[in-house]
């Protein structure tokens, strides 16, 4: 889509416009809600809901700007409940959506696990994306490098990992080159920029407590 909402030239990547920056950015670094029958604000992780679509930075820092300004309301044009855990909420969407991605992609061959087995990949330039556990220690993990020119993501859980690859923990993955492993990307780098900020901002409260 262009800036004025048409369609844009073949090839291009969609874009949309975020409703609290007023940006305009591809979508795969923004989030999407509607407003459910109930009017309450509904984000719609895989982009399928019925509705029209509100756009938001995948920022916890931004969508929380959104549910406290009544920034959802004058874009829906209509009163609307925006839940309380929004935030929380969004991260668990994204991350379990992350999780399927990734177990898809094993089932397909394109995902390995093991440390003997991920460092041959990468060795041998099949890995396009290095899967490392947050709490993973970090002298083994800084063992293996991550592929020129790919991706590493280290802010998914061992224990996210192991859903993944159906086992309990995982603390080292890769993936091949391929359309789900660009899906895997895209949804871990929009869990990253709402999960990071979360964490962070609950550290600061912690601190503040005590």
């Amino acid at each position: 889509m262009s800036r004025g909402g048409r369609p844009g030239k073949k090839g291009e990547t969609p874009e949309r416009k975020c409703i609290v920056t007023g940006a305009v950015a591809p979508k795969e670094g923004l989030l999407r809600f509607v407003v459910g029958p109930d009017a309450q604000v509904v984000p719609d992780v895989t982009g399928k809901l019925p509705g029209r679509g509100m756009w938001v930075t995948a920022s916890a820092e931004i969508l929380a700007k959104a549910s406290k300004k009544g920034v959802f309301a004058r874009s829906a044009k209509q009163q609307v409940i925006v839940p309380d855990d929004l935030v929380e909420e969004v991260t668990r969407q994204l991350g379990r959506r992350t999780v399927e991605l990734i177990s898809l992609a094993r089932k397909s061959g394109s995902a390995v696990t093991g440390y003997e087995k991920v460092k041959d990949w990468l060795v041998k330039g099949e890995a396009k994306v290095l899967l490392q556990a947050s709490d993973g220690s970090e002298r083994g993990k800084s063992k293996l490098r991550p592929p020129n020119g790919g991706h590493h993501i280290d802010w998914l859980s061992s224990a996210e990992l192991g859903l993944a690859f159906g086992r309990q923990t995982v603390i080292h993955g890769a993936l091949a080159s391929g359309g789900l492993t660009k899906r895997v990307v895209e949804e871990a780098l929009r869990l990253k920029g709402v999960r990071e900020e979360t964490v962070a901002a609950a550290s600061g409260k912690d601190k503040t407590a005590r």
